[in-house]
C-alpha cells in the first residue's frame, strides 16, 4: 500500500505555490496558451531535458540556468510556437521572455525557467507575449493549477494533473504536477512538458538525482510514435515550505519522498500515453526475469514502441508473435525457451511454446480497454498544432484500465514497465496535415 494519498490542487497543492493560465493570442484557435507557476520563495530546481541534438531555445536556456544556479522562483510556458530551430533570434526571444516576466514579478531573470511547445521552426509571437505577461501575473492564484494545465496543451484532448500527500517528521508534505503531451512521444524524453512542485526541503544534488531516477521510470518509459522532440522538459521545484527538516542524503525520508515523486511522474507519463494522438487505449508492458531492471525496461519499451504491436492492439488482434519479435530485437540476451507471454489473463506462450487460447475472448479483452474513452473528430488548425473542435464532452481519463502485456524471459530478478498506446488511423489523420 502506498505511503501517500491523492489530493486535489495539482501544482498549487504544495504550500507556497501559485499558478495561472491565460489566452494571450499565441494560438490561432484562441485557446489558452500562456502559463506560469511561481513559488513564493526561492526553490531548489532540477530538470531533465530532451536528448535531441536539435533543441529549442528554452531547453538551452534552462540547462544554462540550472548549471549556474540550482534555484528558481518561476516557470513560464508558452504554447503555440516551439521556438526551436529559430536561430539567434529565437535565443533572444527566450531571453526577452524571462526579462519581461522578471520585471513584472520584480525578481532576477536568473530565477526564471522557460518552456515552449508548438510547431518547430516558429518563433514565439512576442507582441502577444509582451501584452500577455502582465495579465498572466495578475491571474496568479493558489487555485490556478487547472488553468495552467489547460494553457500548456496542444494536440492533447485532456489536461494532465496530479497531487499527492505524505507525512515526513509528522508534517504533511505534498508533490503536485501537470504535464502535456500527445504526439512525438518516445523514451529519452518526448514532446512533452512536465512541471512538478514540492514543498519539502531537499539539497540540490539529491533533488536532481531523485528527478532523474523518477524520469527513467516514467517519462523515459513511455512511447506513442517513436519520435522524440526538440522541446522536452521536465522541471521540478522544491521550496521547503512544509517546514520539514532538510533532506540532504539518502535516508528513509528521502526514499519515501522519491517514491512519491516517481508516482507523480508515472501518473503524468501514463496520462500522456493514454492521450496519444488518435489512441483508443493505454497499454502497459510488464517484463520480468532479466538480469537487471534496466534490461527489463529496455524490452518493455521495445514492445510498447513496436508499430506492429500497436497496430495489432488497435485491430483487437491478439497476435503474440509481434510481441515475441519485439522482445527478441530489444538487444537484451535471453533464451527463447524461457519466453512467456500473457495478454491480460490469457497465457499465449509458455516456455517458448505456443498455447491454445480463446482468440475471440482475447480480442474482446483488447476491445474493452477502449470503451472508456470518447472518439472526437478533431483536426489541427492552420499553421498550429492545437486542435479545433468542441471539447466539452471530453471526459477525465481513466488510467486504471490498460491493456496488460506481461512478458517473462527467465529467472532473473530484473523487472521493468513501459507504457504506450495503440496506433490508429486517426494518428495519421492528425499528423498528415499538421502545418497545412
Amino acid at each position: 500500500m502506498a505511503d501517500w494519498q491523492e489530493i486535489t490542487g495539482g501544482v498549487t497543492a504544495p504550500k507556497g505555490y501559485r499558478a495561472a493560465g491565460i489566452t494571450a493570442g499565441l494560438k490561432p484557435s484562441g485557446l489558452p496558451d500562456l502559463a506560469l507557476i511561481i513559488s513564493d520563495v526561492e526553490a531548489i530546481a532540477a530538470g531533465v531535458f530532451t536528448t535531441s541534438q536539435v533543441k529549442a531555445a528554452c531547453v538551452d536556456y534552462c540547462r544554462q540556468r540550472l548549471q549556474a544556479k540550482t534555484s528558481a522562483r518561476a516557470i513560464l510556458c508558452n504554447a503555440g510556437q516551439a521556438n526551436a530551430a529559430t536561430g539567434s533570434q529565437g535565443v533572444r526571444d527566450a531571453q526577452e521572455s524571462a526579462e519581461l516576466l522578471a520585471k513584472e514579478l520584480n525578481i532576477s531573470p536568473e530565477l526564471i525557467l522557460l518552456a515552449s511547445t508548438g510547431v518547430i521552426g516558429q518563433r514565439i509571437k512576442m507582441d502577444a507575449l509582451r501584452s500577455g505577461i502582465p495579465k498572466l501575473v495578475a491571474e496568479l492564484s493558489e487555485t490556478g493549477s487547472d488553468a495552467a494545465a489547460g494553457a500548456i496543451i496542444t494536440t492533447d484532448l485532456v489536461t494532465k494533473s496530479i497531487a499527492l500527500e505524505t507525512t515526513l517528521h509528522d508534517r504533511p508534505v505534498r508533490i503536485g504536477g501537470i504535464a502535456k503531451g500527445s504526439g512525438m512521444i518516445h523514451p529519452n524524453m518526448a514532446t512533452m512538458l512536465a512541471f512538478v512542485t514540492c514543498d519539502a526541503a531537499v539539497s540540490p544534488h539529491l533533488w536532481q538525482q531523485m528527478l532523474s531516477r523518477a524520469a527513467d521510470k516514467s517519462f523515459n518509459s513511455i512511447t506513442v510514435d517513436g519520435d522524440t522532440s526538440t522541446n522536452d522538459s521536465l522541471i521540478a521545484l522544491a521550496n521547503g515550505q512544509s517546514r520539514t527538516p532538510a533532506i540532504t542524503e539518502m535516508s528513509a525520508e528521502a526514499e519515501k519522498l522519491e517514491a512519491m515523486l516517481t508516482a507523480v511522474c508515472q501518473h503524468l507519463a501514463k496520462a500522456i500515453a493514454r492521450d496519444g494522438e488518435g489512441a483508443t487505449c493505454l497499454v502497459e508492458v510488464q517484463v520480468t526475469g532479466t538480469h537487471d531492471d534496466l534490461a527489463a525496461r529496455q524490452i518493455a519499451k521495445t514492445i510498447a514502441g513496436s508499430s506492429l504491436v500497436k497496430s495489432a492492439i488497435f485491430g483487437r488482434d491478439p497476435n503474440w508473435g509481434r510481441i515475441a519479435a519485439a522482445a527478441g530485437r530489444a538487444g537484451v540476451p535471453f533464451e527463447q525457451e524461457n519466453l512467456q507471454i500473457k495478454l491480460g489473463d490469457f497465457l499465449l506462450l509458455k516456455n517458448g511454446q505456443p498455447l491454445q487460447f480463446d482468440r475471440a475472448a482475447a480480442s474482446a479483452y483488447l476491445k474493452q480497454a477502449a470503451t472508456d474513452y470518447p472518439v472526437v473528430d478533431v483536426v489541427a488548425t492552420n499553421n498550429s498544432n492545437d486542435l479545433s473542435g468542441d471539447r466539452s464532452n471530453i471526459k477525465t481519463q481513466r488510467l486504471d484500465n490498460p491493456v496488460i502485456i506481461a512478458v517473462s524471459v527467465g529467472n532473473g530478478h530484473g523487472t521493468g514497465k513501459a507504457w504506450g498506446c495503440d496506433l490508429s488511423y486517426d494518428y495519421v489523420k492528425i499528423n498528415a496535415e499538421y502545418t497545412t
